[in-house]
């Protein structure tokens, strides 16, 4: 088991944590919480010996396989199955043995390390890969292609898969949803319920540890408490414990006293629709959470938009796609104030291009986007956070933005996103998730009239996801939102569209329902693959051909795809080495300043030439797999 006594640690002259005493038993699923900045990665360094302990002991056995996900985006001209199958070692280790053995034609040793391999599943490990890559995302065709053939975000996802092959005893997995679409955490929580190892858990999605954990370590005021249950249990022991704080009470009450409105509201919407129903119970939920978060530093809510049109946005008949090629067809959508809509579907459905044609970045191949005269659109997508410029700070941002504002008004409203100690830092230095904040914060400032939302809750912890579906409740503009957190979709939603086989339809049934929607999908388009492998006529010789055909006529997008690649792979690395440049504390002397600027003005450049490059990669991307399928 793990165990700690007296533990204490520090990162600088900081201290995360003291005095901090538990047992995790194995096979226990532990999720680790806490505001961003309390030590939790830390933990986790710790554990993998690259920290040391300040004070008292962490003890686990000696023994044990402990699996981690890398946060090196690796860059391997392999096949990317190869990289996963890396993932177990102790098979990587038999294979060399028997590489060897053969060459020397020792048979005795041969015959033992056969053994050790079916032993250890060797047989059915490429299997086994090919199930995990599928599971988190991967199409059919991916398991040969080179690493360094994905983006990013894909090899992020490859490093997860490599992680979640090794045959470990401790599993450490730190924000594993970050990278993943709904249809991944769905697939990703049954695959972590059912496995049989300890697992320390860091996740700001309530949904997902709900389903998962067991137990829940909680750090706050530089103290780690285990608590037993899932994370709604925690939830429930903390707001109790805050209740008992008289400083708090009023807050609580107004916050409650806030959501119950809503369900009120809602209640009288419940016979119109299954989904009203969802809502409403998941608002009954907030009544139960609201006191848990009554601490949060987060307190902020929306501008009323300057003016509101009904519709704001009408889709008739829209088609939409790349190089003529529909992905979504004959959508018709109308948008009005107070409209709050969540699109579900399976990956490369079409949610994004539908999102991009609401927007206006992909024109339309048919049909028309009427936006009303006075429509402002808000948009939030992760690859815009590279946009914010390094050099800047988060006032510099606001002020671009309002320059005839009061300074200290804009103070004021960035301090409710909890950047009163980084007002006037370089954006630089910010984690992903100060970057998100500032990105909302900025969009919210410009008071839209339409919110369309893409994964606007990577990288944010519980408190401020909480925050963000508490503001959305007073919008009065509408909102369109894609997101892996399904807390947030429940509490903010009020109407589901499916995206599936071209079509954008009402989903009607309620969230809950989806993975089971999801899975008979997924079961339906295996029969289909099956009938179409084993159809009759077509000989072995005619289907090379037809493949090599193919081949030729994919091989001018797959070239462009390759040099989009080969740039990014370039402008990553050098944003590595300004980035370690970036960490030394010596770079922030006063007679380092000119330096310190020059670094910073080419990350931003980099920054803006890597977020089109990789805008590129995904059209490109989107575009080969409709020709694939076509």
């Amino acid at each position: 088991m793990i165990r700690a006594d007296g533990l204490a640690l520090r990162r600088g002259v900081r201290l995360l944590f003291s005095d901090a005493s538990f047992q995790i038993h194995p096979g226990q699923k532990v999720g680790i919480t806490g505001a961003n900045g309390t030590g939790k990665s830390s933990l986790f360094s710790l554990i993998k010996n690259e920290l040391h302990a300040d004070e008292g002991m962490l003890d686990f056995p000696e023994q044990w396989v402990i699996a981690h996900v890398e946060q090196e985006t690796p860059s391997d001209s392999r096949a990317a199955i190869e990289y996963v199958l890396d993932g177990d070692q102790e098979l990587r280790q038999i294979e060399q043995k028997l590489a060897l053995a053969e060459q020397q034609d020792d048979g005795d040793k041969l015959a033992t390390l056969h053994s050790q391999y079916e032993h250890v599943g060797g047989y059915t490990a490429r299997s086994r890969a090919a199930q995990l890559m599928h599971g988190i995302g991967f199409h059919a065709g991916d398991e040969d292609r080179p690493v360094s053939g994905f983006s990013g975000g894909w090899r992020m996802r490859l490093n997860l898969i490599k992680a979640l092959m090794c045959r470990s005893d401790l599993l450490l997995l730190d924000e594993p949803t970050n990278h993943l679409d709904l249809d991944a955490v769905i697939w990703l929580e049954n695959w972590l319920r059912q496995w049989p190892g300890t697992l320390l858990l860091i996740s700001h999605d309530r949904e997902f540890l709900d389903a998962i954990v067991n137990q829940i370590a909680h750090i706050e005021q530089q103290g780690l408490t285990l608590y037993g249950g899932n994370y709604s249990a925690f939830e429930k022991v903390r707001a109790e414990k805050l209740a008992h704080q008289q400083i708090n009470y009023e807050k609580q009450q107004r916050e409650i006293t806030h959501i119950q409105s809503f369900i009120t509201r809602f209640k009288a919407k419940a016979t119109k629709a299954r989904q009203a129903q969802s809502r409403v119970k998941a608002l009954q939920r907030m009544q139960i959470i609201a006191p848990a978060h009554i601490d949060s530093p987060f307190s902020f809510s929306f501008f009323e938009p300057d003016k509101l049109s009904d519709p704001l946005l009408k889709l008739e008949n829209l088609s939409a796609g790349y190089d003529g090629n529909a992905i979504i067809e004959n959508v018709n959508l109308s948008l009005s104030p107070g409209d709050r809509i969540g699109l579900l579907g399976a990956n490369g459905a079409g949610k994004s291009t539908l999102i991009k044609a609401i927007v206006g970045v992909l024109t339309p191949l048919s049909g028309d986007c009427l936006p009303s005269r006075h429509l402002q659109i808000g948009y939030f997508a992760q690859h815009q956070l590279e946009q914010l410029r390094s050099e800047w700070t988060p006032l510099q941002h606001l002020q671009s933005l309002a320059p005839d504002d009061r300074e200290q008004s804009l103070r004021d409203y960035l301090g409710r996103f909890a950047f009163t100690e980084k007002m006037d830092e370089a954006v630089g230095s910010f984690s992903g998730g100060e970057r998100s904040r500032l990105s909302l914060a900025l969009l919210i400032y410009q008071r839209p009239n339409l919110l369309v939302l893409d994964e606007p809750t990577n990288h944010l912890d519980i408190d401020m996801r909480q925050a963000l579906g508490l503001t959305m409740q007073n919008y009065s503009g509408a909102v369109i939102l894609v997101s892996h957190d399904r807390y947030l979709l429940q509490i903010t939603c009020d109407e589901l569209l499916l995206v599936d086989d071209k079509k954008v339809e009402p989903f009607n049934a309620d969230l809950e329902q989806y993975p089971d929607w999801l899975a008979n999908r997924k079961k339906q388009a295996n029969t289909t693959d099956s009938e179409i492998t084993s159809e009759p006529g077509i000989s072995r010789k005619e289907s090379r051909r037809l493949q090599a055909e193919q081949r030729k006529r994919l091989q001018p997008i797959t070239r462009k795809i390759t040099d989009a690649e080969s740039q990014m792979t370039d402008q990553q690395q050098r944003l590595d080495e300004i980035e370690q440049l970036l960490a030394s504390q010596e770079l922030y002397l006063d007679e380092n300043k000119a330096q310190l600027k020059q670094l910073l003005l080419e990350k931003s450049e980099l920054d803006k030439q890597l977020q089109s490059l990789e805008m590129i990669w995904m059209d490109l991307s989107e575009e080969l797999e409709i020709l694939q399928s076509g």
